[in-house]
């Protein structure tokens, strides 16, 4: 492929859904920002330890650190060919340090933005739910499970709310995305380098207009 796909979106967004469904399909390695974290709590490594006492510390992973941790990822065997970023570069200047790690890889960079409109991204954060026991994501709005309240999977289940996915809690954090990512999108869009998909609809309907934007791009 020879590509860094970096997937942009608002929480809601859908970007990790989609990103998981190129991975399935067409083998493009999902690496996420979320799952290094997750990894590196369970690692015994120089960087492992580092990360592990600033989270324990309750202060931000610094960018260079966060840099450090994807650098260290994607140099693995499965991504010679190109991955997905989700979830990373989040501002200008994680998307900087990126650029110095595509041209050591000899890999292009291609930002995609999975752009929902706000009052759709609301519905979807304050509708979700989610079964305790397999971890099924409904929503109240647009995937209902079959009896209000309980897993279709796990009947016995009462399906959770998480307590920040109301009202102000969810545009508080929209109003963060759109204060950090804007210079990211700029920077991406000035350079030529930025598309624009859709992420309304259904979910094959995205993919696919996803799929062909990816693999127009990287034949071209």
């Amino acid at each position: 492929m020879n590509k860094i796909v970096v997937l942009i979106g608002a929480p809601g967004a859908g970007k990790g859904t989609q990103a998981r469904l190129l991975e399935e399909r067409k083998g493009i390695p999902q690496i996420s920002t979320g799952d290094m974290f997750r990894e590196m709590k369970t690692l015994d490594t120089p960087l492992a330890r580092e990360v592990q006492e600033i989270m324990r510390s309750g202060k931000l992973v610094p960018d260079e650190v966060t840099y450090r941790m994807v650098k260290d990822r994607t140099s693995r065997d499965d991504c010679r060919g190109g991955y997905i970023l989700d979830g990373y570069p989040r501002t200008a200047v994680q998307a900087e340090q990126l650029e110095g790690l595509a041209t050591e890889q000899g890999f292009e960079i291609l930002a995609i933005e999975v752009d929902v409109p706000r009052e759709e991204l609301m519905r979807r954060l304050t509708g979700r739910r989610s079964c305790p026991v397999c971890g099924e994501i409904y929503n109240i709005y647009s995937k209902p499970p079959k009896v209000e309240g309980r897993c279709d999977l796990h009947p016995e289940a009462e399906l959770a709310h998480r307590a920040d996915d109301n009202e102000e809690s969810v545009g508080t954090r929209l109003a963060t995305y759109d204060e950090q990512t804007k210079p990211l999108i700029d920077y991406y869009a000035n350079s030529g380098r930025l598309s624009k998909v859709s992420g309304t609809g259904s979910l094959e309907d995205i993919y696919a207009e996803l799929e062909k934007l990816v693999l127009r791009r990287i034949i071209n």
